[in-house]
């Protein structure tokens, strides 16, 4: 194996650990707001709790996902982590307009970026 090789190895397992540990962080972000939005609440307060919900559940899985070791093939992963990406962008914006969901989103989108990191060394 040469040096460059190595280091694109290390790269790859460092973004591959970065990733799952920002979903597994983002995941228990949002299962806390998801938990603190009063369900019998507003419209937007049940948004905010199911998409909360939906962003805890795709980071779990994600994580999961990225912890097996070859069980999964490249492009498993790759549409695993694009979705999980694609999800926490999307709980980020709907966060954005909840008064005290700040930590949330921001939570989403440091995983959001750890996602587009840990895809770039896929390509």
């Amino acid at each position: 194996m040469t040096t460059t090789s190595q280091e694109e190895l290390f790269r790859f397992l460092e973004d591959r650990f970065a990733c799952a540990q920002a979903c597994t962080e983002c995941a228990r972000a949002c299962a806390t707001r998801a938990g603190l939005v009063d369900p019998d609440g507003a419209e937007n307060q049940e948004l905010v709790r199911r998409k909360g919900i939906m962003c805890a559940e795709v980071c779990d899985a994600t994580c999961r996902v990225l912890s097996e070791q070859n069980q999964a093939d490249e492009a498993t992963i790759r549409m695993q982590v694009e979705w999980c990406r694609q999800v926490c962008l999307e709980s980020a914006h709907v966060f954005d307009g909840h008064p005290g969901a700040e930590r949330t989103a921001a939570a989403c989108r440091a995983c959001a970026r750890a996602c587009t990191e840990f895809l770039d060394t896929l390509n």
